[in-house]
């Protein structure tokens, strides 16, 4: 049925009003957003054990401590190995820049018959020689500024105690607070409310588990191969271009070009540079014929112009806490537009429109 006048104002202010908190509110919505996402995450895996006739208090135990056990190794190794893999690339940057100067800018004058301006590199050389070491201290770093302020100590330790806290709530109660909201949707509109829910918790469930998956394979296999090629940094691109892999082709393009080039100055020949492209071929057609549509198939539909805009709106607009959401939200908008778009075409206007 359709809303009354009344009622699609009320609806509009309270759009208003949730996207005016979430403004005011963006400093402090950190930790719960994280919940959020990891209890989202978790409550299939609950479900699931619970079907095999375990209690819910165990199967959320079970899943929360899977789900902390692998964030804990997660920063136990991948984050000191990426760090590692940086040093080491910016220790060897001075003899990269020495390399593109003299060998690779005069055989680019050379065979394409160009003059290229004449680029004094030696300041930026001396300036990352000088700095380099300052680099394998970041965790450091960041635990002596954070040291500085007793404020912004107390608010990273409360953040690092309310994620776990209140994800265990979440996973906890999550079926009664799904009921409970269910319980307030007005019995007119029920069946359009739960449609529109179930479509928009197929597309971010789509979203959050399968392209979680497809970023998490991807980065290994493009880790792995650049390390069967030898590249130096095989670790740091290979997660580079599984992160930015949610973009359609976004990881293939930035880390095929990326691993090339650090290929050419590592290497300084054809045949690895061909190596690199064999792998990242590799990738992006496990990706095409295996990963996307066994994880993914065609329930998230957002195009990739619309994935970037979305990302770029939400850091804009509430920074970081507007880039978490903005992949999400931009999901639910879709199925919100799809639904608008199947009303209209079933309208009077539409019809009305058919028979002019």
């Amino acid at each position: 049925m359709s809303m009354t006048d009344s009622q699609k104002t009320f609806t509009l202010l309270s759009i208003v009003l949730l996207a005016g908190l979430l403004y005011l509110l963006a400093p402090v919505l950190f930790p719960f957003l994280v919940a959020l996402a990891l209890a989202y995450l978790g409550d299939p895996l609950v479900d699931m054990l619970e079907a095999r006739k375990l209690s819910r208090s165990v199967s959320v135990m079970v899943v929360f401590c899977g789900l902390f056990l692998g964030i804990f190794l997660v920063f136990v190794f991948v984050v000191p190995a990426l760090q590692q893999e940086l040093v080491a690339l910016l220790k060897k940057m001075p003899a990269y820049i020495d390399w593109l100067q003299e060998t690779m800018l005069p055989w680019l004058q050379a065979q394409f018959l160009i003059e290229l301006p004449a680029w004094d590199l030696s300041s930026l050389k001396q300036a990352i020689s000088s700095h380099w070491q300052s680099v394998g201290g970041v965790a450091a770093g960041v635990m002596e500024s954070v040291s500085r302020s007793g404020l912004v100590l107390l608010g990273w330790f409360a953040n690092l105690v309310l994620v776990p806290v209140l994800t265990f709530y979440l996973l906890r109660d999550w079926d009664l607070l799904v009921a409970r909201i269910h319980e307030l949707v007005p019995r007119r509109s029920e069946r359009t409310i739960v449609h529109l829910a179930t479509d928009c918790d197929e597309v971010l469930g789509a979203f959050m588990h399968g392209q979680l998956l497809v970023m998490l394979a991807l980065g290994t296999i493009y880790s792995i191969g650049l390390w069967l090629v030898g590249l130096d940094m095989a670790f740091l691109i290979g997660v580079l271009a599984g992160l930015v892999s949610f973009v359609p082709y976004l990881g293939f393009i930035i880390g095929m070009l990326v691993a090339g080039i650090a290929a050419l100055m590592q290497f300084q020949d054809v045949i690895h540079l061909f190596y690199v492209l064999l792998v990242f071929g590799f990738g992006q057609t496990l990706e095409s014929f295996l990963l996307t549509p066994y994880l993914l198939g065609d329930r998230i539909g957002l195009h990739p112009v619309a994935v970037i805009f979305a990302v770029m709106a939400g850091g804009q607009l509430f920074g970081f806490v507007g880039v978490l959401l903005a992949l999400p939200a931009a999901a639910v908008v879709m199925v919100l537009l799809r639904h608008a778009h199947e009303r209209y075409v079933s309208s009077e206007l539409y019809a009305d429109k058919q028979q002019d």
